[in-house]
This record gives C-alpha cells, sequence and structure tokens, in this order.
C-alpha cells in the first residue's frame, strides 16, 4: 500500500532499525556514570550527538536530544523567550508556523506578551522585508519554519536571520521538515527538529542553541543535556535517529533530484486529470517530495476515505477532515482553496509507478464525489456552471442596484455544499447579477473567493447575518 504522508511521519528507515537493534544491547546504563556499562552508553550518545551535530551544522555542545519534535520547540522558544526577558516580551512569528510554535506563542501572548504575525503571500512565502519591519526595539524572539510542513514551500530563512541579526534579534527556527534535505542556511541562534520526520524513530526531538545566545531552560533544574531536557536519555532511540539522519543526508541529493521530478509529474498532471483543481504552494522554491492541491467541489473527508480504500495514504488540510470544521492555519492564511485538500508527501524510495497509479485513481474518485456531492459539471470556460438552484433561493432586487440578485441559504451545510449552491445558482443568474450565499461554515469565507477567481467572477465580499454570514458574488460573464 503507497504511503505518501512523510510529512507527518516517515517510515523507519533501514539503518535507523539496524542501530536501534543493535544499541539495545549497549546503550541501556545510564551515560552518566563511570562504570563500564555507563562509560559505553556515554559513547554511544557522545557519537550520536556529534553526528547529528555535524548534520545540523552546529557544535555537539550546542545540541540537546528531546523527548520530541513538539518537545524541542516548546522548550526552545520558552528558553528563548525567558533568557531575553529584560530585552521585552516580544514575539514575531509567521502566519503559517506548525501548531506546536503557534500554541507556544499563544501560551506567551496568554502570560502577558505580545505578538506579531507575519503574513504570508498566496504561495505561502513570507516577505523578508515585511518580516523585518515586525521587528521592534523589544523583540525578544522571532520564530520562522525552514518549510512549510502542508505546502513544501521554502522561506527565506537567510534573509530574515540577516535581519534578526542587525537587529539583535535571535532567530528560532522549526527545520523539521527540511533538515532531511540538508543543513539550514543563515546565521540562525536556536534550531528544533524531529526524528521521524526523517526516517527515525518518534520520540527524538533536537535542539541546538548557538554559543551567545541567551537562554534559561525552563521548569526545576536537571543536569542532562544541558538542563534543557530533563530525564534519562533514550539511548537506543537517539543512536538511530542520529544514524538515520547520517544515511539520509548520503543519499539527500539523488533522491531530493529523483523526488522532485515525481512532484513535477503530479503538479503538472492533476491539473490535466481532473477539472477544478487549484496547486498550491510555491512551485520553484520548495521540498522535493511535498506537493499540495485542492479540488473543488469535494468533501475532503470523503475523498480522503477513498483514496484509503484504493490503498493510498494521504494527508489533508481541509475543514471536512478537521475535528473543528475550520480549514488549516496555513491555507487560511494563504487565501487559498480549502475544500478537497490533499497533501502528497513521498518517503524516500516511492517508486514512478506508484505516483501513476495515484493519478490515475484519484482521476476516477474525484469525479465519483463530485457526482455523489451532485456538483455542477466541469466548466469549459471562465463562468460556466450548469444545474439548476436547490431550495431556498430566489431571486430579490440588488440593493440600491436594480441589478437581479439570488439568495442561497446555506446556513447549517458544510463544506463544499455552499459552494456547490453557488455554482448551481449562478446558472440563473444574468451578468451583472448577483448571487447571495448564506452559510456559517468558516471554510466557505476561503473557498468562495477562490471559486470565484478560479471562475472569473466578482467577489464583493461578506457582511454577518443571523446565524452566520452572507457572502455576495457578481456574475461577470
Amino acid at each position: 500500500m503507497p504511503y505518501f504522508d512523510a510529512a507527518s511521519s516517515a517510515p523507519l528507515h533501514p539503518v535507523a532499525r539496524q542501530a536501534l537493534q543493535a544499541s539495545l544491547d549497549e546503550g541501556w546504563a545510564d551515560p552518566a556514570r563511570l562504570y563500564r556499562e555507563g562509560r559505553r552508553a556515554r559513547l554511544l550518545l557522545d557519537a550520536a550527538r556529534e553526528a547529528a551535530a555535524e548534520a545540523v551544522g552546529c557544535r555537539p555542545d550546542e545540541l540537546s536530544f528531546t523527548g520530541s519534535g513538539t518537545q524541542a520547540v516548546h522548550s526552545g522558544i520558552y528558553g528563548s523567550l525567558s533568557g531575553r526577558r529584560r530585552v521585552g516580551r516580544h514575539l514575531v512569528v509567521s502566519a503559517v508556523e506548525h501548531s506546536s510554535v503557534l500554541h507556544s506563542a499563544a501560551s506567551h501572548e496568554a502570560a502577558g506578551g505580545s505578538l506579531t504575525e507575519v503574513a504570508v503571500d498566496r504561495t505561502g512565502r513570507v516577505s523578508p522585508d515585511a518580516y523585518a519591519a515586525a521587528l521592534r526595539p523589544d523583540t525578544a524572539l522571532a520564530a520562522l519554519q525552514s518549510a512549510n510542513h502542508e505546502v513544501g514551500t521554502l522561506q527565506p530563512v537567510a534573509e530574515v536571520a540577516e535581519a534578526c541579526r542587525a537587529a539583535g534579534v535571535p532567530l528560532f527556527v522549526d527545520a523539521a521538515q527540511s533538515l532531511a534535505w540538508g543543513p539550514v542556511e543563515g546565521a540562525w541562534s536556536i534550531l528544533a527538529a524531529s526524528a521521524h520526520k526523517w526516517g527515525g524513530p518518534a520520540g527524538v526531538g533536537l535542539l541546538a542553541v548557538r554559543k551567545g545566545v541567551r537562554f534559561a531552560p525552563q521548569g526545576p533544574p536537571d543536569e542532562r543535556e544541558s538542563g534543557r531536557a530533563p530525564g534519562f536519555e533514550n539511548i537506543p532511540a537517539i543512536v538511530a535517529a542520529a544514524a538515520s539522519l547520517r544515511a539520509v543526508r548520503a543519499e539527500a541529493e539523488a533522491e531530493a533530484a529523483r523526488l522532485r521530478e515525481l512532484v513535477d509529474l503530479i503538479r503538472a498532471r492533476v491539473v490535466e486529470v481532473v477539472p477544478d483543481v487549484e496547486v498550491v504552494g510555491d512551485p520553484v522554491r520548495r521540498l522535493p517530495h511535498l506537493v499540495t492541491f485542492s479540488c473543488l467541489y469535494v468533501d475532503g473527508e470523503t475523498l480522503l476515505h477513498e483514496l484509503d480504500r484504493a490503498e493510498f495514504s494521504v494527508s489533508s488540510g481541509s475543514s471536512c477532515t478537521s475535528s473543528t470544521l475550520t480549514p488549516s492555519h496555513v491555507l487560511r492564511a494563504m487565501g487559498v482553496l480549502s475544500e478537497g485538500n490533499v497533501r502528497v508527501s513521498l518517503p524516500i524510495g516511492t517508486p514512478a509507478e506508484d505516483v501513476e497509479r495515484f493519478l490515475d485513481v484519484l482521476a476516477w474518485l474525484v469525479t465519483a464525489v463530485r457526482t455523489k456531492l451532485g456538483a455542477p459539471v466541469a466548466a469549459s470556460g471562465p463562468g460556466a456552471a450548469a444545474g439548476d438552484a436547490g431550495t431556498g433561493s430566489g431571486f430579490e432586487a440588488g440593493a440600491g442596484t436594480g441589478a437581479a440578485e439570488f439568495t442561497v441559504d446555506s446556513l447549517g451545510r458544510l463544506c463544499p455544499i455552499p459552494v456547490i449552491e453557488l455554482a448551481r445558482a449562478m446558472e440563473g443568474v444574468p451578468v451583472g447579477g448577483v448571487v447571495r450565499v448564506l452559510a456559517d461554515d468558516e471554510a466557505a469565507r476561503l473557498d468562495i473567493p477562490a471559486w470565484c477567481e478560479m471562475r472569473d467572477q466578482e467577489y464583493l465580499g461578506e457582511h454577518p447575518v443571523d446565524g452566520g454570514t452572507a457572502y455576495r458574488v457578481r456574475r461577470r460573464s
């Protein structure tokens, strides 16, 4: 069964498995003890630290092993903020950071700190100038991911790091998605990563803190891992994590080129075999193994279940697959279509024939899901739609304009139904007429403007109504 969700967790690398099994016999003792078994454990821990530090691009004494990537993020952010408390309590993050970073930021703000979120463009990339403008004299820390976990866009870390250096602000980098492919460029100050993202075992994180960075570990003091990760080290897992990182780095250049070709194939073919699809993320400055696209008029949860039944494991940022019924914060920040969202992240060794079969299966599955939902047929041109209006709708005079206005009541209906009903209603609206969609699903705030851009219709904005929001669209053609 093809597994296409390496961005969530990569399959255990064979080298990690071998290192884990071998170190179980040698790495069980306390590395802080001076007897024979302790010394053997210490040698394994030190060797793993040196290997991981080389891959990160830092000194061994700057790197600590944590119990997870999330713990590394939280420890890195809280420790940095605490260490620079005298400077101020202002934190800068991008709007598309991983949830572990945003949760840390929210906790900091709830405790009385201040927070600035830097917006991204439609590809998910921050502007270095905008990021630099967000820095203030009281900024204690700035945070920027090296690559986005949902859409694969690479961030301008080196440029932002230079702006932070000029402002005297340390830069925290979440490198979980990119570290397997190479070290993070630029003069970053703190870095976090997670072993299961590159094929190491779960439960191992990396936290690197450059010498000279003011850092105050939080919580009760502990003598292990420079006080940054209290508790007994899981030496077999740490050894396996470092060994697998070294192994994937050795093959990264060749494998990145091969996977990039497969991702390029998906990016090109998905728009050919699936009508009404939007490929999101930067087409060039991106991770080599990840591609994300959204399918208009598709229930994301149903599509993922159907792909799973067809033996393809993929992920999604669609609100239709979320318990919160809101689109992912990444798609929301980018302002792109969220419904029918599919993230494909290829693990090392993915054969080309699996990708070819995925594209074949995807095409007919999307058609089947759309048919089941009663979606209009694929448009042959801008503004084209088919079908009649749903129930609970009708024409009325456009306020002060004399133009026909058609109201579609989609209150209580979840994505992608409001957009489907908008498209069907547009068939009965003359050019210049307006469709007013009433919806209480948060995804409509993204998906209706996205539909307008895909269909070359004019989005007129939104206003609150009883029970939800009214979205107004004018037919251009």
